[in-house]
């Protein structure tokens, strides 16, 4: 029996194989890690880990021993280099093939390289693994002088953590605002006022056009407009790019991702996909990424179950989190295009919600230090139960009720 073969060892990978045993999967089951590492998170890395508040211990999501006692064959420091679909094989960097009956890719993303001379100088780093802030978090022991380019999450839970540890902080943010991508506005607004609240400097329209060096380590960081932020330590934290290349050159569709369905299912029926690699078919045909912790546990949930022959389709709303500082943001669903927001709670108090709406239908909510909003919203998406903004803006309607 051939069994079935996860490419990728995070938390999409490890949620296939724990799925296909829950699920009563009897067969062979291979875990294939690049990394050194049993299964690990990735969100705390940026937060806690870099603050010495989480050990390294705590990370790990199961040691070895517990994979094995599943009989979930875990290895560690090999990655798959080629896909032979007719034989239904796949070649690992060692050299040896393993071959399958079902096949999952979860084979995650890849830090977005900085395009310029001197990204490669001592003292610039990105954060995407564990052994990227065990450097970091060595480096920030001596430095002083920290520049962050890019205003996302990973750039600002990093720069909070600089401020904390009493670091000379400086943000350099491409964009007219911080966290573009993600956020609307209001959100922007909050945290820009929370991070040079904590003594952290914030540039945007910053463009960065050199990275200076002195002996072969990180000096400085120039901008177009010919100002230098002096830098002993230097994140890029510019984005990250799905790793596909396995699945293209294999044949499989890929679009701006592994393009899946509701399911995980890639276009080969022994094929399936999840977590930040893939790109997901929507009902209208159109194809949506998710960066997430849910995305990959969903998706992975799904996944597994496809290559059982089953139907378990990821349907809940879409949620993300970031802590930056003493400011819990938790998100649900997707505020892009809307047209109308109301906020729930005083916003100059650090403790409120956004609601998003569009043609009056609710499409998202941000909630900063506000669990109860948070929890209360994802069981109204997943209900389709969209509150009126005058029920949203109301501290006195219990949103709650609503689920009655």
């Amino acid at each position: 029996m051939h069994g079935m073969l996860i490419i990728g060892a995070g938390l999409a990978g490890l949620t296939v194989a724990e799925t296909l045993r829950a699920e009563g999967y009897e067969g062979p089951v291979t875990l294939i890690g690049n990394e050194a590492h049993t299964p690990y998170q990735r969100p705390p890395l940026s937060k806690g880990y870099l603050l010495g508040e989480t050990a390294e211990a705590q990370l790990m999501m199961r040691p070895a021993e517990m994979l094995a006692k599943k009989n979930i064959d875990l290895k560690t420091g090999v990655g798959a280099t080629a896909i032979d679909r007719a034989a239904q094989q796949v070649t690992l960097s060692d050299g040896t093939t393993l071959a399958y009956e079902g096949l999952a890719l979860c084979t995650g993303s890849r830090l977005r390289p900085l395009p310029l001379a001197g990204a490669n100088w001592q003292g610039v780093y990105g954060l995407r693994s564990l052994d990227d802030a065990k450097a970091i978090a060595a480096a920030l022991e001596s430095a002083q002088n920290i520049v962050i380019i890019g205003g996302g999450f990973i750039g600002l839970e990093v720069a909070a953590v600089a401020r904390r540890k009493e670091k000379n902080v400086t943000v350099l943010e491409a964009a007219d605002r911080l966290m573009a991508r993600v956020v609307p506005p209001l959100i922007s607004q909050f945290y820009l006022d929370l991070h040079t609240s904590h003594g952290a400097e914030v540039v945007l329209d910053a463009m960065v056009s050199e990275l200076v060096g002195n002996s072969g380590r990180i000096a400085a960081v120039k901008t177009k407009d010919g100002r230098e932020f002096p830098a002993d330590l230097v994140l890029v934290g510019i984005g990250i790019i799905p790793n596909v290349e396995l699945a293209q050159a294999s044949g499989l569709e890929v679009n701006g991702g592994i393009v899946v369905d509701a399911c995980g299912r890639s276009s080969d029926p022994a094929i399936v996909a999840a977590g930040d690699c893939t790109a997901r078919r929507l009902d209208d045909g159109s194809l949506r990424r998710l960066e997430s912790v849910q995305n990959a546990l969903e998706q992975g949930k799904s996944a597994a179950t496809a290559l059982l022959g089953r139907e378990r389709p990821f349907t809940a709303a879409p949620w993300f989190w970031s802590d930056q500082y003493d400011v819990k943001l938790q998100m649900v669903g997707l505020t892009a295009g809307f047209d109308q927001v109301v906020t729930r709670g005083d916003a100059t108090s650090g403790k409120f919600s956004a609601y998003y709406y569009r043609s009056g239908k609710l499409v998202a909510i941000d909630s900063l230090n506000q669990p109860a909003d948070h929890m209360n919203g994802r069981k109204l998406f997943d209900k389709g139960i969209s509150p009126t903004p005058e029920q949203a803006a109301d501290t006195a309607f219990d949103l709650g009720s609503l689920l009655v």
